[in-house]
């Protein structure tokens, strides 16, 4: 008895592994990891093209940085840079004032 092989009981048994939790993916890698590449910058298409300045003449392009609604879309949206921006929001209001474009949708 004190010289053979215990059996193994439920106590000493190793723990069986956890199921995972069920939605649960793969843990987060820790914050020096990147996921996704960084999104490509925007180009302001204005100075792309060599505009230097944007008139409320040019209708065709200040149409199309307006919103169906006749919103002034934002740089974020449009990806103009502040110089243009400015020019457009002139154009816009100027236009507006004449009824090329509409206040509203």
């Amino acid at each position: 008895m004190i010289n053979e092989p215990q059996e193994n009981t439920p106590a000493q048994q190793p723990a069986a592994p956890r199921p995972a939790a069920p939605g649960a993916g793969p843990r987060r890698p820790p914050f020096g990891g990147r996921k996704h590449f960084a999104p490509r910058r925007k180009v302001c298409r204005l100075c792309a093209e060599k505009i230097a300045s944007v008139d409320y003449k040019q209708v065709q392009i200040v149409k199309s940085f307006c919103a169906e609604g006749g919103k002034i879309l934002s740089r974020r949206i449009t990806g103009a840079c502040a110089k243009h921006q400015r020019q457009l929001a002139r154009a816009v209001k100027i236009n507006r004032n004449l009824s090329i474009l509409p206040y509203s949708g």
